[in-house]
């Protein structure tokens, strides 16, 4: 394999993901070139990439027009191989028409039946989501890696040096979905448990109000909301050497995992069998600990419980 290209456009817990399949194929053909294709706004979690040739960007918003000139692009390079993570139309579309020797992706892609080998994506078996990648490139690759992996410069650790002056804990309370979410009462009780501990509090500019909402009301005074200040590998530096992380069912749970850093996830109205828990080597794994009748609820969790009692976030123990 002279040529290869990684397609994962989704969201950026499936970019990151989707990097031990970066690791796994450099460490099978380091002589070659490696490329990514992801969707514009996640392309800075691989801001010089070690192990990659080049990351191309991909506007979806711009729909047709920017899909065009992707195809036109990946066309250019005559890749060997093109492994497509993404299981929708476009990316599936990219891969048939990219030209290349051989084309592998999921099976619930729409043209996989266009592909030289497709595979199964099932969820909910208790295989996780690096796995189900990795059985993309098992042709290829003969022992493959199961830890996504990130790679943070020297100006990112820069960024959050002097934030690193005491031991410190790390919480990112939101998340996209409600229901995916840790109730913000239960993160003010975490957070109560822990008044001798300096915690920064992580997320996007829009989780301020959030987190800001959670410090007023804790009893804590050495807490502060980092929100929108970092960005994606600047938090994953600041991840890295935290006494433990607390995160949601979501994509800071997956930064922990790509820099082996200490974790403790809270999954609410999804299932650890999902295949989408912490691969750090001290990780842990919070829920309830009986079967709810309403649990889970789906995949990707809800705007809101449609059962309005939302028990699987509410009686989570959170205090060992």
């Amino acid at each position: 394999m002279q040529k290869i290209l990684i397609i994962q456009t989704a969201f950026i817990g499936d970019v990151i993901l989707a990097t031990a399949l970066i690791e796994n194929l450099h460490k099978q053909f380091p002589n070659a070139q490696l490329d990514f294709l992801l969707r514009k706004g996640n392309e800075t979690l691989l801001d010089e990439h070690p192990k990659l040739n080049k990351v191309i960007v991909w506007n979806k918003k711009e729909k047709y027009k920017s899909l065009l000139k992707i195809i036109k692009e990946v066309r250019k390079e005559k890749y060997d191989l093109v492994v497509c993570v993404q299981r929708f139309l476009n990316a599936g579309l990219v891969t048939v028409l990219s030209g290349a020797k051989y084309t592998v992706g999921f099976h619930s892609n729409p043209l996989s039946f266009l592909f030289s080998k497709k595979i199964k994506h099932i969820i909910g078996i208790g295989k996780h989501e690096v796995d189900r990648n990795n059985e993309l490139i098992e042709q290829w690759v003969e022992v493959a890696e199961r830890k996504p992996k990130l790679y943070p410069l020297e100006k990112h650790y820069a960024k959050v040096k002097s934030l690193q002056q005491e031991p410190y804990l790390v919480m990112a309370p939101s998340s996209v979905w409600f229901t995916k979410q840790l109730p913000k009462e239960k993160w003010i009780e975490l957070i109560n448990y822990h008044l001798n501990e300096k915690i920064f509090l992580i997320g996007a500019p829009s989780d301020n109000n959030l987190c800001i909402e959670i410090i007023e009301k804790s009893q804590h005074k050495n807490i502060e909301s980092l929100c929108g200040k970092l960005s994606l590998l600047e938090s994953a530096a600041l991840i890295e050497n935290a006494k433990m992380n607390y995160v949601n069912d979501s994509a800071p749970l997956h930064l922990c995992s790509a820099m082996n850093a200490n974790v403790t996830a809270f999954f609410c109205s999804t299932l650890p069998s999902f295949g989408f828990t912490p691969l750090s080597d001290n990780s842990i794994v919070k829920q309830i600990d009986y079967n709810l009748y309403c649990r889970p609820c789906g995949l990707h969790g809800k705007k809101f419980c449609k059962e309005k009692h939302f028990k699987c976030g509410y009686e989570i123990d959170v205090k060992d």
